[in-house]
């Protein structure tokens, strides 16, 4: 069999991996796979399309052309339609795996380390199952490769872990998250279920080699690598590998010039550039934002965000919509659709979250159009949604003029925690969640803006939450240090009584909560990260970095 014919079998069996991919995965010298897929390419065997990520660099990802998938079945001697079946190339296959392409991505760069580690792998892309991928090693060992994405909820991924621990097959699995708190959370669930499981950051997963300890088993202290966990998993459970179900069509060929908003929603994650997405997600975490907010969220000039913005609205993923005589941004459901397939979470629920369908243009919309139940409400409590953003947007852009590193910030969907109290399941929900770091100092925040707790009974409210919380071990446990609850008020008298309130309460309690409140008017003029917050213990204003 000649180079060009055993190259093909491998982008059948390995579709949008990318050259660097292929080498892990087959072991070849770099110029024997660049050549290989050259020849491919040349005879119209072989299609690529581009990628890039916020974690990974511009690449090309290739995968056969139908041609490429007779020639396939005539190498090895099997109609086209079993080859459809056999191998994830179908047009049916195709469309998952683009729609996914970003945890494609991720699980290519993973089965590299894991190559360096077992050597041969051969990666498998199960339709339906609870992974998104298994690597099959020598010896019968398979790793699931498991990505759980920025829109999964905690119900979401509970439900997925516990199919994972409910189905047979791996021998251990490896889950990769977006951020720390999402980990930790990971790890809890893991830990009451019998699956054998590691869990890291995609940003370090993506990255790492076999020997960096960045993965973490649910109740280990210590970090482990990627050798480590080859070395200590046996055989996985025999499962019968039948044919895939359902339709099986040759795939036409992929047109990805002048992409506009006819583009196939599968083939977004191809076409945007790594901002676009980041765009794209922030737009779907802040939703109404104006895009003044979204460009200091991104880090980016005005101009930029202006491309970027008019960017997604030509491809149809976002809406600009004008409310209170200012101009703010949603997603469209097929933006919506996007971040749902990519992260394999449901769109229709989605969509009844955030879906500003329903809404027309014009100065006044009427909030009760909104056709998601989120957007509506954030859309009837507009001043106080506008104040949110301007706040987080403010905290962004200040902090990285001040050289802090920007580790997390959440909408109120993500930012809510849960924990015991008692016998109760209790919660904060606040209206960001937002984290900095600066050197090996990690410092998470909680924010409150409050517009209606202006009578003490109504402050002693909104405080009991957090009095809660912060007498349990859970706010160290979530988050690695202790977070600082930051209220934001209208006007100096409330932000005086609250003071008061707050220190009384937790009196009362025998808790106490890292507590800093200031006006509106200081956060706007001076930013969130300036001296402007006064404790429950008085004294001077301070800058919320190490206050408390």
């Amino acid at each position: 069999m000649n180079i060009e014919h055993r190259m093909l079998q491998a982008i059948s069996k390995s579709p949008l991996a990318d050259r660097l991919d292929l080498v892990a995965l087959t072991g070849w010298s770099r110029g024997a796979v660049y050549e290989g897929v050259r020849r491919l390419v040349d005879d119209g065997l072989a299609e690529s399309v581009p990628h890039s990520s916020p974690i990974l660099p511009p690449t090309r990802r290739f995968l056969p052309t139908s041609e490429g998938i007779r020639a396939l079945a005539e190498i090895q001697r099997i109609d086209v339609e079993a080859a459809l079946r056999i191998f994830p190339v179908s047009e049916e296959h195709r469309r998952l795996l683009t729609a996914r392409l970003d945890a494609v991505a991720t699980t290519y760069r993973i089965a590299d380390a894991v190559c360096d580690a077992a050597g041969p792998v051969e990666i498998r892309w199960p339709r339906g199952a609870p992974q998104d991928a298994d690597a099959a090693l020598p010896g019968g060992r398979v790793l699931r490769i498991v990505r759980i994405g920025r829109s999964a909820d905690r119900t979401s991924t509970a439900k997925r872990l516990w199919r994972l621990a409910e189905t047979a097959g791996g021998s251990a699995a490896l889950v990769v998250v977006s951020d720390d708190f999402r980990a930790r959370h990971t790890r809890r669930l893991l830990a009451r279920s019998p699956a054998v499981a590691f869990v890291a950051l995609e940003e370090h997963a993506a990255h790492a080699s076999a020997d960096e300890p960045v993965w973490s088993m649910p109740s280990a202290v210590s970090p482990v690598d990627l050798r480590t966990i080859v070395g200590s998993i046996g055989p996985a459970m025999p499962t019968s590998r039948n044919p895939e179900a359902g339709r099986a069509s040759l795939p036409p060929r992929i047109e990805l010039d002048d992409a506009d908003e006819h583009t196939p929603g599968w083939l977004l994650p191809a076409v945007l550039k790594p901002s676009e997405k980041a765009a794209v997600d922030l737009m779907h975490d802040w939703p109404w934002a104006a895009p003044e907010q979204l460009g200091r969220l991104l880090g980016v000039r005005r101009s930029r965000t202006s491309q970027i913005v008019r960017r997604l609205l030509e491809l149809g993923i976002a809406r600009r919509f004008r409310v209170s005589g200012r101009t703010v941004l949603a997603l469209s459901d097929r933006g919506i659709a996007l971040v749902g397939r990519r992260d394999r979470v449901s769109v229709g629920a989605l969509r009844k979250r955030w879906s500003a369908d329903g809404i027309e243009d014009g100065d006044a919309p009427d909030w009760r159009d909104a056709a998601g139940s989120r957007a509506r409400q954030l859309l009837r409590n507009i001043d106080h949604t506008r104040a949110v953003h301007v706040f987080v947007a403010s905290f962004a852009r200040q902090a990285r003029r001040r050289s802090f590193e920007i580790v997390q910030i959440d909408p109120p969907a993500k930012a809510s925690r849960y924990f015991r109290s008692g016998a109760k399941l209790r919660s904060v929900q606040p209206d960001a969640y937002l984290a900095v770091r600066r050197g090996d100092e990690l410092k998470p925040f909680f924010l409150e803006w409050e517009r209606r707790a202006v009578r003490p009974a109504t402050m002693a409210a909104r405080i009991a939450p957090y009095v809660r919380y912060f007498s349990t071990s859970d706010p160290l446990d979530d988050h690695g240090a202790a977070p600082v609850v930051l209220v934001v008020f209208e006007d100096r008298a409330a932000q005086s009584r609250f003071l008061r309130i707050a220190r009384e309460e937790m009196q009362r309690a025998g808790a106490r909560v890292p507590l800093l409140v200031s006006r509106r008017n200081l956060t706007d003029e001076k930013g969130p990260l300036a001296p402007i917050w006064r404790s429950v213990d008085g004294g001077r204003l301070r800058p919320p970095f190490n206050a408390v």
